[in-house]
Parts: C-alpha cells; structure tokens; sequence
C-alpha cells in the first residue's frame, strides 16, 4: 500500500507537469514541483520530507549504573505535502500524508481498520477581510509546540508535556481572525469546533464535541518568516519578538484517554463518556540568535475513572494533571546551535498511579540549510519517582525537498 502511494505522488507530480503553464525547479527546501495552471486559476507546490532517527537508551542500576540497553534505528517520519490555491487565492488548500509506521500507525474499528495515511486534508478560505475559514482535518489550536511542524524543532523530538497533553488532529471547522491593537502590537484570534475523537475517524461521532479558543498575543509585531511557529531563531531577529498565548479546550463526552488522544475508554454499554478540558499558557521570545520557549499545561475531567452501568471501574483513566516545559538555545553564526530543555510532568497519582516525571535534555543541532537540512542530537536524563530513571541519547537526521 505504502508503494502504491509513492507511485501516485510520482504519477500527480509528472502529470501535472503536463498541464501546467509553468514548472519551476525551486530552490532545495522550498518544494519538488511549483505549478501553476495555464488560467492562473490553481496552484500547487509538492514537496516531501524525511526524518531518520537512530535512539539509545539505558536505565539507571541500583548502584548507579547503567544497565539494560536498548537501541533502535527508524523512518521516524517520511511524508508527501501538497499545497495551494483553488480558483482565488483566497481559497488554499492543504494535503498532507504519512507514510512511515509512525505516521500510520493507530488503525482499529474506529478507523474502519486501515492505516491513518492522511495527516492534514484541509481548505482554508479568506472570505471577508482578516477573517478565513478552515475546513477539514488538521492541527487543532493547541499548544505553541504543537503546531510548530515536527521538521522545524529545535530539538529531536516534541517534549513530554506535548506527548502527554497536546490535542494535535482532529475534523471539523475553524474560524481565525488578527487585528491590530496598535502599528506593531498583532492579536490573533482562533476558534474551532471538531469531532473529538482525533484524525481520520470513519464511524461517525462517538462521543460530543470538541471546542478550542486560542488567544495570541504579539505585542512587537510578526516574527520573521512566521518565526514564531518555528524552533530556533533561524532569521536571526534583530529586534526582540515576543508571542504569549493561552489556550482552553473543552472536550464535551469524550471517550478517550488524553481528550481526542488515547485509548478509547470502553464499558458495558459501549462507551464511557466525561467531559475533559485542557488548558494551555505558551510563549515564545527571540532576538538575535537566542530563542526562549515555555509552556505549562492542565488537564481535567469531571469523572476521571471510567465505569460499567453499575458503577465498577472498568480500569481505565483520564490523564488528568499538568506539565511545565522549558526550553532555550543559541544559534552561532555557523549555524551550529546549542539548546536546554527542562519539563516536569505531574499527574494525579491516585488516578494514573503516575506521579512526577522530570526530564533533562542538552541539544546539539547543525544546519545545513536551516530546518531543511540539518543534523540534530540530544542527550536526556529521565528521573521519575517512583520508578526507574533512564538515560536517552539520540541522532537524527532531517532532509526536505
């Protein structure tokens, strides 16, 4: 299946070429194909992506050293995006597919058994001003380290807080606006109101609905390139730029573990179903090379523990609690970047029987041609109470076309 799919992108992006009025070889990094229909009446740019990962890791003995190795090498991420405009630029379009394990992995009756292939399908339209309409499946509003693309990170990978707390994918609709407070200060405002179960749900609404409100803040104006959603201060920003935002998310009924993410909590009438909210404070500061990223998150429920009609626990929780992520670094005008991160994870301990997680993580990146092509490396130190600390290095490398 998974080479049939290549086959199909090959196949899109040489007959388009036929028909397009005009084929450019962009820039590396900037997209395979730009096309163009002879009208002017589309546009699409077909690009691709590759993340190989290579993780050892090792847990700490009770003399203090270190036991148990284990080592793995990955495809973490290998992935075709398609983008553009429709009829007006006013009306753009997003495609974007999984094709590693990592990316499909999660099939089961809820998504009719098949690999989850599709990652973004979305169209976004401009219909009045500063207003545009997003429709479709794609990252929710959540968490600054969220909707940062996992190919512009600062580091390896996302934190625990976002592993634990992000509300990434989901279907539905959203409404996005910005005005200005004064010549610089920018204010965004994002709403959306989606299906809650996650991406690429096929039978139908399981439990209510879910609704996200976020709020930015950008008190010195944009960021270069759209820097702020991306890690690193790769445009070397010559006056501070400065972004606060919060996010609050209620998931009405949901019938999964971490709000639409998780396992799918289940009981002798189908589904259990309990209200989950998660709320999100971010911020992101650069200037001149130094980049500053912090985020704290809080989840809760209004009934954490799942049960049968007859009120017996049926083993499944809520993953309720909060997270605190701290994260630095500093890019030399080499492009070799050196970057810290702290996060502390506490979860309800009497509900998850998971209490504090605090992690340690030093970074080594160098671009090649910023986020485009580079080679990252970090080193983690996982202490966990109650339980056995762990030792993780990894290295990866990052190549778009």
């Amino acid at each position: 299946m998974k080479t049939r799919i290549i086959a199909l992108g090959l196949f899109l992006s040489i007959g388009f070429t036929s028909f397009s009025q005009e084929t450019n070889a962009p820039k590396f990094g900037k997209g395979l194909f730009n096309l163009v229909g002879k009208d002017s009446t589309w546009s699409m740019k077909i690009a691709t992506r590759m993340q190989f990962l290579s993780i050892s890791t090792w847990d700490e003995g009770t003399d203090g050293g270190l036991v148990d190795p284990q080592q793995n090498f990955l495809v973490r991420r290998a992935r075709l995006k398609f983008d553009g405009f429709a009829y007006s630029p006013k009306l753009k379009y997003k495609l974007e597919l999984g094709l590693s394990n990592n990316d499909i992995s999660g099939a089961n009756q809820f998504t009719s058994d098949a690999p989850r292939y599709i990652l973004d399908a979305v169209v976004m339209w401009n219909f009045y001003e500063n207003f545009e309409l997003w429709v479709g499946q794609t990252k929710l509003p959540g968490n600054i380290e969220r909707v940062i693309s996992s190919g512009n990170l600062q580091q390896v990978d996302r934190s625990l807080l976002n592993s634990q707390f992000n509300i990434d994918r989901d279907l539905g609709i959203q409404l996005r606006h910005f005005f200005n407070l004064s010549e610089n200060f920018l204010v965004r405002e994002k709403l959306a109101i989606s299906q809650g179960e996650g991406r690429n749900i096929t039978t139908g609404n399981l439990g209510g609905h879910q609704f996200t409100a976020r709020l930015e803040l950008l008190p010195f104006g944009k960021f270069k390139s759209n820097g702020e959603y991306s890690a690193s201060d790769q445009k070397r920003e010559k006056k501070p730029k400065l972004m606060l935002a919060a996010t609050y998310d209620i998931n009405k009924n949901a019938v999964r573990t971490r709000s639409n993410l998780g396992s799918f909590m289940m009981n002798d009438l189908g589904f259990f179903e309990t209200d989950i909210s998660t709320f999100f404070l971010d911020a992101m500061f650069k200037y001149n090379g130094f980049s500053f990223m912090a985020e704290y998150a809080k989840r809760g429920a209004d009934d954490p523990l799942a049960k049968d009609s007859d009120g017996t626990l049926t083993g499944d929780e809520v993953q309720i609690g909060n997270g605190l992520n701290l994260q630095t670094g500093y890019l030399f005008k080499n492009n070799w970047e050196v970057s810290g991160r702290y996060t502390n994870i506490q979860l309800d301990e009497v509900i998850t029987g998971i209490n504090l997680q605090t992690q340690y993580t030093l970074g080594l990146s160098k671009y090649i041609v910023g986020h485009k092509l580079k080679v990252q490396t970090d080193l983690s130190y996982l202490s966990l109470d109650g339980g056995t600390d762990r030792l993780m290095y990894r290295l990866q490398f990052d190549i778009h076309f």
